[in-house]
């Protein structure tokens, strides 16, 4: 045989095989049928606790037992089956179980259940419900794998329990994950069809509002919901529902299917790697009453921030990918919630016709027999005389079929009948027998010959389970869940934010610095390392968000609230845990902005004096790790960031006290990736400070704690790329420039040292001298300190900080 012709048969062969693996997987494991909700080795379990008695008012058994008789039907091993009966009586697996367990059956930690020798169960009340009218001919049956007995190829189920517990499973090439769904609310929306075949699935989900998760949790937004309930496919997002108080999160729900213990490991990692930062320990104090999970927060983090944190980064909050697909007719098929509905509401009304045809035929068969007892009874005298005079039974069946024109059936009956039937009482209750036989032959042929009569049955049963096992919801469904609204939660106020060289950034009220007259001490504004010093130092609300600019050009985003509180003598905590920096990156500027308008500019002056002029917009998306806002040249570095407004005037000063003032318009607004352009021109000197000119004067303070203010307008204003003008001398006594701002006489201002030290002065405690002096001392430093800036602190009534870094 030639050799392309063996592999297109190889091939051929692959092909089928591979086509009936997958069909088999599909059709006899992995699906869920929609009419009863329930896979082959589900059905199977509960088919056999059912042929075993297991019902919900007798003794259990033992699970090895009830495994070892479904072998009868399902030969693929004891785990399979065990597995399968295991889940189907956990309350955190199934909305309502259908197999009441006995001992150890696992728990929401996933815990393994104890070995089937030593569990016991039997049939729960709903689980029963699945299986009422099975004897009654409601379902086909087919023969067991090894043709010795048969099984039911699809449960009556008077519940809708592919709705009502869901199902999940992976096929070839495809899969299901139906969540489960409250029982009150699925009824109504059957009932609800019943009456109105024509409902909408939004009028539906006016009743069956979303998923109701036997773990409960919160689900966040419908808007998954109603994808999943028009197509059969959507997310929704479900989250832990949780207590907040000041210094704790205590969670009582989790997601469905969360294992409770990997959860708080995963809690563990987050903190561990400082991924989540505000936490201080966490503990499991669950037990039999309910969930309950404590994590503590460390002081000066708002718990609100940091549960949104494990929202972000644990499994508090899961997204349940809903996909209902379930067999039809023995094939595939993605449902909506309508069709789920309809596809029970038929098999219903199949289970119901047949029952109803199965008791018409028992009825009438019945009636058959009493109509020949009654012809006997009232010739009972000849009938004895008949039998009497009879050689044999064959002979006297024959003689009361001939004379009486009865059937073989009703004179077998006649014949086996005993003497006590002819007491006259007994007589009276055949008759009774028949009559009340006739009415419900009659009833039975009505309801078969009335659709209408059929679904009103249904309709009572329904009602019937409601009553009986319906609860209320566990899940709660929220529509708004964003963390904007986290905001709302935290009192706006203007707050201190400091950041050390090293990195470290914290947030404190403004309250906690009093005013001092000038050459006073200070008071401390954070504790640190002896290698550290705190760089800078400004004043926000906390309803703002922060743009970090760091040293490579780039900026980073974050919400103040998010910076984490602390007393004036804690260090804070690392920004390198709050922002993605790449190595050797390092955050020199903070700009705090309530909102990126369209008519805002970012000012950008580097320490070569390049600057760039960009629009705030090009800055309102933020991203991860994120992105560049000035293109450097080499060993070139981002000194500062200002906010303009397009018309303002700019102020760059040099280490070596010189100064240049130009019209911010004399730069041309570009890109965000863009160079810039020559803002000042320098001669072994850098750049220390860019500033709008919104003050009346330049105050400016050098590293050895001596400073003044100067009348701005004694700095005239030139096109940029000039030299500039002497701001204040620089000498053995002054030292180099250590930071310039522009004030007015209502001003206060916030000097700080390298050591840490700060101290808040009104502006007009400084002396107003000219440009080309050396100013007083503003500060007592001790030995090796140094100034290493100031901040102008922003009125406690302006609530708008928008401008200038403010």
């Amino acid at each position: 045989m030639p050799q392309e012709i063996q592999i297109k048969l190889i091939e051929e062969e692959m092909k089928s095989n591979y086509i009936d693996y997958a069909m088999s997987v599909i059709t006899a494991r992995a699906i869920p049928d929609a009419r009863d909700g329930l896979k082959p080795v589900h059905r199977r379990v509960l088919y056999s606790m059912y042929g075993m008695g297991l019902t919900n008012n007798k003794p259990f058994t033992k699970c090895a037992r009830i495994v070892g008789d479904c072998f009868k039907y399902h030969p693929h091993g004891d785990v399979a089956i065990y597995d399968t009966l295991v889940r189907m009586a956990q309350d955190f697996s199934l909305r309502h179980p259908l197999i009441q367990g006995h001992g150890n059956f696992g728990s929401i930690d996933f815990s393994n259940p104890a070995q089937m020798r030593y569990t016991e169960a039997r049939l729960s009340k709903i689980g029963e419900e699945l299986l009422v009218d099975i004897d009654k001919e409601t379902v086909n049956f087919a023969p067991n794998f090894d043709g010795s007995l048969k099984e039911p190829l699809v449960l009556p189920s008077k519940i809708p329990n592919l709705l009502i517990n869901g199902s999940s499973g992976i096929a070839v090439g495809m899969a299901t994950n139906i969540p489960p769904h409250n029982l009150t609310e699925v009824s109504e929306g059957v009932i609800a069809l019943i009456d109105n075949p024509n409902i909408t699935i939004l009028d539906l989900m006016q009743i069956i509002k979303g998923p109701d998760f036997p773990t409960a949790g919160i689900i966040c937004g419908s808007h998954g919901i109603k994808e999943a309930y028009k197509t059969g496919r959507g997310k929704i997002v479900v989250r832990a529902k949780a207590d907040v108080s000041e210094k704790r999160i205590i969670i009582t729900e989790i997601p469905y299917q969360v294992n409770k213990s990997l959860l708080i490991e995963n809690i563990a990692d987050l903190v561990r790697d400082k991924k989540v930062e505000g936490i201080s320990g966490i503990r499991d104090e669950s037990s039999r009453e309910g969930m309950r999970v404590v994590i503590e927060v460390k002081n000066g983090y708002n718990s609100e921030i940091v549960l949104n944190q494990l929202y972000k980064h644990s499994s508090l909050q899961n997204t349940f990918g809903i996909i209902m697909l379930a067999l039809k007719d023995n094939e595939p098929k993605v449902f909506n919630l309508k069709e789920l509905i309809e596809s029970f509401l038929q098999h219903r009304k199949e289970v119901v016709t047949r029952r109803t045809a199965f008791d018409l035929r028992k009825a009438e068969e019945r009636a058959h027999v009493l109509e020949g007892l009654k012809i006997a009874l009232n010739n009972i005298d000849e009938v004895v005389v008949l039998l009497k005079q009879s050689l044999d039974i064959e002979k006297a069946r024959n003689g009361l079929i001939n004379i009486y024109n009865l059937t073989k059936i009703q004179a077998d009956a006649i014949l086996e009948m005993k003497l006590s039937k002819l007491i006259s009482l007994e007589q009276e209750k055949i008759n009774k027998e028949h009559n009340e036989l006739l009415v419900f032959i009659s009833k039975m042929k009505e309801i078969l010959g009335s659709g209408k009569i059929i679904l009103d049955i249904i309709k009572e049963e329904l009602i019937e389970i409601k009553n009986k096992y319906g609860d209320k919801r566990k899940s709660q469904i929220i529509e708004d869940y964003s963390e904007a609204g986290t905001e709302e939660l935290i009192e706006e106020e203007n707050d201190v934010i400091t950041l050390t060289h090293s990195g470290y950034i914290k947030r404190m009220s403004l309250e906690l610095y009093k005013q001092q007259k000038r050459g006073g001490k200070g008071v401390i504004a954070a504790t640190t390392k002896e290698e550290d010093f705190v760089k800078s130092i400004f004043v926000a609300s906390n309803h703002s968000m922060l743009l970090f600019f760091t040293n490579q050009g780039k900026v980073h985003w974050l919400n103040a609230y998010q910076i984490p509180e602390a007393t004036r003598y804690a260090k804070g905590g690392a920004v390198v845990n709050l922002l993605n920096l790449d190595k050797d990156e390092i955050v020199n500027t903070v700009i705090p902005v309530k909102k990126f308008s369209s008519d805002k500019y970012l000012f950008m002056c580097t320490k070569n004096g390049i600057v760039k002029r960009t629009g705030l917009d090009e800055f309102s998306n933020p991203r991860k790790g994120g992105i560049i806002a000035i293109n450097l040249k080499d060993k070139d570095e981002l000194i500062n960031v200002v906010l303009t407004n397009g018309g303002f005037e700019i102020l760059i000063s040099t280490k070596n006290g010189n100064a240049v003032r130009f019209n911010e318009s004399d730069i041309s607004v570009i890109g965000r990736s863009g160079m810039g352009v020559r803002g000042v021109k320098l001669k072994d000197d850098s750049v220390v400070s860019c500033e709008i000119c919104d003050g009346k004067y330049v105050l400016c303070v050098t590293e050895n704690g001596y400073g003044k203010r100067t009348d701005l307008d004694e700095y005239r204003v030139i096109s940029r790329g000039g030299s500039g003008v002497i701001n204040i001398i620089t000498d053995e006594r002054n030292g180099n420039v250590a930071g310039v701002k522009l004030v007015n006489d209502n001003d206060e201002l916030i000097f700080i040292t390298r050591n840490g030290i700060v101290i808040r002065m009104n502006v007009n405690d400084i002396s107003s001298v000219g440009r080309n002096t050396k100013g007083v001392r503003i500060m007592k430093l001790d030995e090796r300190d140094k100034v290493v800036g100031l901040t102008k602190v922003a009125k406690e009534e302006v609530k708008d900080f928008t401008l200038g870094g403010y």
